[in-house]
């Protein structure tokens, strides 16, 4: 999701000193997203927004040496950096011992003046912000109690003793969560959050089904008021739609597990969907009293909110469950969900699946609550290697002291000290099963060579694994492709083809990989020959031989044709190679079949697919009435677009969308007479530019919601500026809005959301992920339904800050909280997440009047966003997706793998993006059929509004119109 002003923008524009309150307001957003700052107390924060300054720097950029004496504190924004450390005078020498990623922060040894432990060089490009020796000493002064708990030694808490340890629970710096220990209660004292969840289930089941909790018998032994492990399951289930599965349940029993509000009679086990006894903390005392009927009113209106609490937070609880478990107790839905969470670690994305699920049978939980605990010491031989799940460790060495700190996601093992900083949790791996699981994977690969170097490397699997959909009568073992060559890979797939099954049956995923993944290393240009050379029939043999061997080799191209012809649909129309080869496939399939007769029932499918590729030429307006439903953008149709001038005035262009700006620039030269030395400039409403490359294609649907192309001479470019049209409207609809009924709106808003999203091609995604304009391909479907993620965002904000009246505003919250929940009841995560991201912008998050006399709604989409995926595995399409996830997911897996590895395609990474790309499949697999009840009513206004909303994208402007509903408190 592109924010509307970036931070670059803001500590560019402006040095610290003239910052705003506004100005403050949008850097605290901004930074609440980066790692790095994500846990600081709000105070801290708040105060480093004021102060902090901007620093991008190119590729290979040393920061500072070894020795040198520091002046400045940073934190990683973006990119990455080399910490390299050298025994001797010579920087030559340095040795690199990590890499400090995204939300790393360095550079504490300015509070004394000591030199610095190490020489920091820039991996990549990178962004960071600096905060000057003065300031961050200013900081230190006024907020120690805060900062002790962040910084890393001496300057941070180090001791491990119950004085030190209540002292930092008083003022933590970071907001808790729970610490992970293998033994029974977790926490000693639960939070205040956890025992209220676990007094309102009590209460639930006390006044709705009393039964559950009573007196119990077990082997001639008394257990007191205590409840059945399988019963609190059914329960739970039968209680919220947000519990999808019985596992789901289970992590929800365990987060009160963890903290000791409910526990096992014996204290032995952790929370199991058995036949055993567990017991809530009320329940420990004899006395326990029965709720009051005021207790069970508070249940009834409180319990749907504490389901949805503990449904976000179970999944994290879940898996520190299984990962306690000893591996050779780890059941296969275990392992599965392991090896999900394994997918979302940046130190394991370069692995291969094999590898990743067998790391999810060796893994080990381990937990450090004590700040200053020393996990192994420089010089020792290095036995096992960790991946931080949540926390952090400080990386020391002798003579030297702290000279880097590591974050969630990263890996260590082969360091020199490692000390934990507080509340750090991780997940081991012992080094010998790692190398076994090497040696496994080697012995079990197959590499095919030509002229000494190797075309095609394939891994042998068991045939039952998830990897793909094999019945019971297939062979125990199967080989997967890892990487080749395109040619032999595409042989790889020809040869080991099912003929037996349809076209319509669910085939081996690894072929639909190869057809949705080839436009990344094996063009149409290059695949179509490909695949003519693949169809001629050998020379050798018998003729009964040749005739049998030509069948089935010719069947083989035949199928393969058809399902990339079926994956490409009418994208086939842009490509005049590939219609080109349609035609003369079906030709040669043709003549093939006077001599080969059981060729014949092929024949009419491949012919149906090359009449119905004859181009139709659309013409697409951005400016259309939105009220027509929507049809699929195509790269060849044309747009009817407005390019703005630098005296605001308009001209409009008529080019294809995917036209590259070095044509968007010819067009706009011509109707304007000149254009020596114009270039395209992308104009957001709150100022910020962006100068187009000429290489840049389909760049009209890039735009943000109230964004406007521009062209001027390169010399006039500062003086542009945003059209008064772009800033939005100056008074809500919340006169109108308010009449709607909340069902209603989301209805209809979903309708249209299905509209955009239906319209969306599967390969959009990837040119998305690897970048349009090496495809010269248009994304325009995608880039309007996440463009359509940010108008709802906005739409949100927008008519909150523009409703003066309290009372009012107070409604306004309460009615995007019913429309959310419908969207979800329809299965409308796109639109639902960003409402929930809409009331948590900082313009709406900070009143808090408005809160206060509302609801005590807490929107939280996870930041791992484990419960989503949860969410959506269990749902039936049709579904809606949070797409800006799984684009996410995709840039992910793509910028931690290589796309040739020793020249060869890297298959797996092509198996991984295809298997996210499989999810818009997946949701879109049903058809979607409006609510007819909903639909018959006569909605035309609600079906208007949605469709035509009106918005202010510029979070200044935002952030100051939320100030003036209420000033900032002092």
């Amino acid at each position: 999701v592109v924010p509307a002003i970036s931070l670059k923008c803001v500590f560019k524009l402006l040095i610290p000193l003239e910052r705003s309150s506004e100005d403050v307001d949008i850097i605290f957003t901004r930074l609440k997203e980066v790692k790095a700052f994500e846990k600081f107390h709000p105070n801290l924060l708040q105060q480093i927004c004021l102060c902090g300054y901007y620093e991008n720097l190119e590729k290979g950029i040393t920061l500072f040496r070894q020795g040198d004496i520091g002046t400045n504190w940073y934190a990683v924004l973006t990119g990455s950096l080399d910490v390299k450390v050298s025994d001797t005078s010579n920087h030559q020498d340095a040795v690199t011992i990590c890499t400090l990623g995204i939300g790393t922060a360095f550079g504490e040894s300015i509070l004394d003046n000591t030199p610095r432990h190490a020489t920091i060089v820039t991996r990549e490009y990178s962004e960071l912000l600096r905060i000057e020796q003065k300031d961050f000493k200013a900081l230190w002064e006024k907020y120690r109690q805060y900062m002790s708990g962040l910084l890393t030694p001496p300057y941070g808490v180090m001791e491990t003793g119950s004085n030190n340890d209540s002292k930092y629970e008083e003022t933590p710096l970071i907001e808790p969560h729970i610490p992970h220990r293998p033994t029974k209660t977790i926490t000693q004292v639960p939070s205040e959050k956890i025992l209220r969840a676990g007094k309102i289930l009590r209460n639930a089941i006390l006044s709705r089904a009393p039964h559950m909790i009573r007196d119990r018998k077990y082997h001639l032994k008394t257990y007191r008021q205590c409840c059945v492990g399988t019963e609190l399951v059914d329960w739970m289930m039968q209680q919220s739609p947000c519990v999808h599965s019985r596992s789901q349940a289970v992590g929800m029993w365990q987060v009160l597990l963890e903290e000791g509000v409910l526990n096992h009679v014996d204290q032995e086990h952790y929370f199991q969907d058995k036949y055993l006894f567990y017991r809530f903390l009320d329940d420990e005392r004899e006395d326990a009293p029965l709720p009051t009927e005021e207790e069970k009113k508070e249940c009834d209106e409180e319990l749907q909110d504490t389901m949805l609490f503990l449904s976000q937070i179970g999944p994290d609880a879940h898996m520190r469950m299984i990962l306690r478990k000893p591996p050779g107790q780890r059941t296969i839905d275990d392992l599965e969900i392991i090896y999900e969470e394994l997918l979302h670690i940046k130190a394991l994305s370069h692995l291969s699946t094999t590898v990743k699920r067998e790391l999810a049978g060796v893994l080990i939980f381990e937990s450090h609550p004590k700040a200053g605990t020393v996990l192994f010491n420089q010089g020792e031989e290095g036995t096992s290697w960790y991946i931080i799940l949540k926390g952090s460790v400080n990386v020391v060495i002798y003579g030297k002291g702290v000279v880097c700190t590591l974050h969630e996601g990263d890996d260590f093992g082969k360091l020199a000290l490692v000390n934990d900083a507080p509340r750090a949790a991780s997940i081991v791996l012992h080094k010998e099963d790692f190398n076994r699981i090497l040696r496994d994977v080697e012995a079990n690969t197959v590499r095919l060579k030509e002229h000494d170097q190797d075309v095609l490397v394939l891994e042998k699997i068991p045939a039952g694994n998830r990897v793909s959909n094999q019945g019971n009568s297939q062979p125990q073992h199967k080989y997967i492709v890892m990487s080749g060559t395109p040619e032999k890979i595409l042989e790889h797939f020809l040869e080991t083809m099912r003929l037996e099954a349809t076209l319509n049956e669910a085939t081996d995923s690894a072929l639909n990989d190869f057809i949705m993944m080839h436009c990344v290393f094996m063009p149409n240009s290059q695949l179509c020959p490909a695949l003519m050379a693949q169809y001629p029939s050998p020379s050798q043999g018998t003729e009964q031989e040749k005739m049998d061997y030509a069948l089935n080799n010719k069947r083989r191209v035949i199928r393969l044709v058809l399902q990339w012809a079926a994956l490409y649909g009418d994208l086939l129309q842009e490509d005049e190679a590939a219609l080109a080869f349609l035609e003369e496939f079906y030709v040669s399939v043709s003549d093939d079949t006077r001599m080969i007769a059981a060729l014949k029932e092929q024949l009419p499918e491949l012919e149906k697919i090359v009449k119905q590729h004859k181009v139709l030429l659309q013409l697409f307006n951005t400016s259309d009435d939105r009220a027509q439903k929507r049809q699929p953008i195509r790269g060849s149709d044309e747009v009817l677009f407005k390019v703005y001038c630098i005296d605001q005035t308009y001209t409009t262009i008529r080019v294809p969308v995917c036209s590259s700006v070095k044509e968007v620039i010819s067009a706009v030269a011509d109707k304007l007479g000149s254009g020596e030395g114009l270039i395209i400039v992308k104009m957001s409403s709150g100022g910020e530019k962006v100068v187009l490359k000429p290489h840049d294609v389909s760049v009209f649907t890039t735009l943000s919601v109230n964004g406007r192309l521009f062209a001027c001479p390169r010399d006039q470019f500062d003086s542009l500026a945003p059209l008064p049209e772009q800033e939005g409207p100056s008074t809500g609809t919340v006169g109108t809005f308010e009449l709607m009924s909340s069902k209603d709106l989301a209805h209809q808003m979903t309708i249209y959301d299905w509209e955009l999203f239906n319209c969306v091609h599967e390969l959009e995604l990837i040119y998305h992920t690897f970048g349009r304009h090496n495809f010269k391909k248009t994304t325009a479907n995608l880039d309007l339904f996440l463009r359509r993620f940010n108008e709802i965002q906005f739409w949100v904000v927008t008519e909150i800050c523009l409703c003066s009246q309290l009372s009012k505003r107070v409604q306004l919250l309460k009615k995007y909280i019913k429309i959310a929940a419908h969207c979800k009841e329809y299965k409308n995560l796109n639109s639902f997440f960003a409402i929930i991201m809409g009331l948590s912008n900082v313009a709406v998050s900070r009143l808090s009047l408005t809160w206060e006399v509302s609801l005590s709604y807490n929107p939280d989409p996870s930041r791992n966003h484990r419960a989503y995926r949860l969410t959506v595995a269990k749902l039936d399409p049709p579904i809606i997706p949070f797409m800006p996830l799984l684009i996410k997911d995709m840039t992910f897996t793509h910028e931690g793998n290589k796309t040739l590895t020793d020249n060869l395609v890297n298959f797996e990474k092509m198996r991984m993006i295809a298997n996210t790309v499989r999810t818009v499949k997946f949701c879109r697999s049903q058809s979607f059929n409006p609510d007819a009840a909903l639909t018959n009513k006569n909605h035309q206004d609600v079906r208007s509004y949605v469709r035509q909303l009106n918005v202010i994208d510029n979070q200044r402007t935002l952030s100051q119109m939320s100030h003036r509903l209420e000033p900032r408190r002092a």
